[in-house]
Formats: C-alpha cells, structure tokens, sequence
C-alpha cells in the first residue's frame, strides 16, 4: 500500500509518500519519497492578509509538481491539508478552489484543533503512559497538546510561530494565555511533566545538538544550543552550520517558543520524536483505507532505507 500526504505550513510545504510495511500486528511506513519546499506563505499572509500573485502562481507549479509525483507513484490514496497561513489567507479559499479545478487535487484548510488531531495520530505511538505536553511550533501558530497515558485530553492552538511576527506586548499576552491554559488543567498539577518537540525546527536544533540515540534535551541544552547559533550570523547559519536559508533566520524566534513553553509546564526534557503532521496524515489515510485504527505503527528510521 502507497500513501501520499501533502503538508502546506506557513514556512514550507512538504510532500511525502510512503509505503506500508511489515504485519497487521506491527505495522510501518517506509518513506519512499519526501520533498520539503521553503514557500513560505506566511511571509505574505501575516503582513498583507493575503497570498500574493506570484506567489499563488509559485504555489499553483508546486502543487502541480506534486500531483504528478503522486500519480506517477500511483498512491492508493492522498491526502492535502493547509494550516495557519492558508486558513488565514484572505483567498486561501479561492486558491484551493483554482487547485482542486485544474489539478484536481483537493486541498483541506484545517483548523487547529484538527491539526491536532492529526498530529496525535503521529506522536501517541512514540510515548508512554507519562504526562507530556507535545510543543509544535510551526511558522504560523504553535500547538499545545496534552497526554496523559497515551491519550490525548486536551490541545489548543495559539497565534505565535517561527514566521508571524509579534510585538513584544503581543508575545507576553500570548505567553500569558498559555500559562493561563495551562494552569487551568487540572490534572498536570503538581505532578512530573515532560514535553514532545516537533517542528523543523525543534530537529535541527536536535541534530545540532550531536547528541546520539536517545531522542531528548534537556532545556539546559536547548538554552545552550540558542546562545551558540545567536553567535553566527545569518551567513554563518547557512555556510557554517548547514542551515537552509529558510531554517536560519526562524530557528531562534523558534527555540525560544520552545523554552518559553518548557518553563511555563516546569519541563526540564523535551523528547524529539522527530515526526510531525506528514507523518499523522499518513497515519489517519492508513486509518481511512483500513477503516481500523492501530496505535502500534511506526515509520523506519532512516538506516533502513
């Protein structure tokens, strides 16, 4: 069985198709073609309300690039979804629309609670039955949600990304509402958390971080590693650090979203699972075609490949 997922962020928009392998008692996916472009919608959505011409002609030759892909591939079932940037685009709509006309290829803007829903699809089967709240930081707005033995109980999305900028009064406001929220949870009070990092950026500060095998940082490394990529330049990023140019002026707002999350639920690890919503819309089409859900699936590590 082949699946295609298409994943349109504010900062990039990513294709992935895999391949089911394994049993009906345990199941994985095996990517067989992932493809990441930096469009970054939000760019002109969160300063002008709206996406402009150039760039819907860009993202209507992508979008058609990737269709060819996945019938080329001939995936037995596909999903599109758009997040922050798009649902708030003054014609993301129209846009979708033009796409579903001529390519036929439909695309879903999605709010951020099925966000959510979707990205869980990804993360409960890489944890435990400890308290985690997963941080997924995107260009446009940032996911919170809560698990408590493998189950999600709550999740809520804010208006603060990696692109969108914010006046300093706005983050506080913003950062205010999340520990407001979270402090209105009952069930995480006074009790051992842990945090899940997704997001492009929460794995390259991981894979800057050397540190092999065990998929964590401790917040310690996390500020460390925030001090010494704020001592490059943005040049430095790219030549130096391996950054693409699209990842090194977003990692810094980025990580501090992640710290500042971290402090606020008192979480001195964050667990990189190094999944993200793709990967959940692989999931829930493998749901969808299967009508069944397993929580015991898992996509192979790249070695595998």
């Amino acid at each position: 069985m082949l699946l295609g997922a298409i994943d349109i962020g504010s900062n990039a928009i990513r294709l992935q198709i895999a391949r089911l392998v394994g049993t009906e008692k345990k199941l994985s996916f095996k990517k067989v073609e992932y493809l990441r472009f930096p469009l970054r919608l939000g760019q002109d959505v969160f300063g002008d309300g709206r996406i402009s011409q150039k760039t819907e002609d860009r993202f209507f030759n992508l979008m058609h690039a990737f269709k060819l892909l996945l019938d080329l591939y001939g995936v037995d079932d596909q999903m599109a979804v758009a997040t922050s940037a798009m649902r708030e685009a003054e014609n993301g709509k129209e846009i979708t629309a033009k796409i579903k006309e001529h390519l036929g290829l439909n695309i879903e803007i999605i709010n951020g609670q099925l966000e959510a829903e979707v990205l869980s699809k990804a993360i409960i089967p890489t944890i435990d039955d400890r308290q985690y709240v997963h941080i997924d930081v995107g260009g446009g707005s940032t996911e919170l949600n809560l698990y408590k033995q493998r189950k999600k109980l709550d999740s809520h999305s804010f208006n603060l990304g990696s692109v969108r900028q914010l006046t300093t009064t706005d983050k506080k406001k913003t950062f205010a509402a999340i520990e407001e929220w979270i402090d209105s949870k009952s069930y995480f009070t006074d009790k051992e958390i842990f945090a899940i990092g997704t997001g492009g950026n929460m794995n390259n500060l991981y894979s800057l971080s050397n540190i092999k095998g065990n998929k964590t940082l401790t917040l310690t490394e996390l500020k460390a590693l925030k001090v010494y990529i704020k001592a490059f330049t943005y040049d430095q990023r790219i030549s130096v650090l391996g950054m693409n140019p699209d990842r090194a002026d977003v990692i810094l707002p980025a990580s501090d979203i992640y710290i500042r999350v971290m402090n606020i639920i008192h979480a001195d690890i964050v667990y990189v699972p190094g999944v993200g919503l793709k990967d959940g819309l692989i999931y829930t089409l493998y749901s969808r075609v299967n009508q069944k859900e397993n929580e015991d699936i898992s996509f192979l590590d790249e070695e595998y490949f």
